[in-house]
């Protein structure tokens, strides 16, 4: 076992993992945070989209013991400070970006990661940065325009597929 320290969502997060112990299981299991998703295992789906020190990652492939020291932001840390739905969030519910919600998670901070890198993307930038993002009941057209919306712009254009 190891002893793994790191700040998730501003503050202090500890426990003793197996070397193993992926930064998914940590976050769920030992953290209580099940805000992030797994549903493939195989870093196919996106679900598990967290931030390390800034960057989107995908959880269910990078070891706990890797995350040591590090910033971690979830799901959870993504609301406004008084509990209100950020940008993004907000975004997806007036646009209808979520049916069933299991992508949501990683679908948001995936979002988010794109609008700091790229805060006016295109539609094709949007939908080009989700190829890692799978979602099962929506077909994109409306989390593409969430995404679009957040970052601003008119989204009276997007056509729908």
């Amino acid at each position: 076992m190891t002893q793994v320290k790191m700040t998730v969502n501003g503050k202090t997060a500890s426990g003793e993992v197996e070397g193993r112990t992926l930064l998914a299981q940590f976050l769920r299991d030992d953290q209580g945070l099940t805000g992030t998703h797994v549903g493939c295992d195989t870093s196919q789906c996106g679900a598990c989209v967290v931030h390390v020190n800034g960057k989107a990652v995908k959880s269910c492939t990078m070891l706990a013991i890797e995350a040591d020291g590090a910033e971690v932001a979830t799901i959870e840390g993504q609301a406004n400070a008084d509990g209100s739905l950020n940008v993004i969030q907000q975004a997806f519910q007036d646009h209808h970006g979520l049916q069933c919600g299991f992508c949501t998670p990683g679908m948001v901070m995936s979002a988010a990661a794109l609008l700091k890198e790229n805060p006016k993307p295109t539609e094709s930038e949007v939908r080009h940065y989700l190829d890692g993002n799978i979602c099962r009941c929506t077909g994109y057209h409306n989390i593409v325009k969430a995404i679009m919306a957040a970052s601003g712009q008119d989204v009276s254009a997007i056509a729908a597929e």
